[in-house]
């Protein structure tokens, strides 16, 4: 399945993306596109040493 993320030109090659905790919830988003981001609960959040 091909993700649904197709950007015109070279724009994709230059996005933005922040994270940020804000109370309970986990927020990350690419800042350079609408509607681009997702959230999540901290408590499911993995953490990064699982992935090393």
């Amino acid at each position: 399945m091909v993700p649904d993320s197709a950007v015109a030109g070279s724009a994709g090659a230059h996005g933005e993306v922040m994270a940020a905790v804000d109370g309970d919830t986990y927020l990350i988003a690419d800042v350079s596109r609408d509607d681009a981001w997702l959230s999540m609960p901290t408590d499911d959040t993995p953490a990064l040493a699982d992935y090393c």
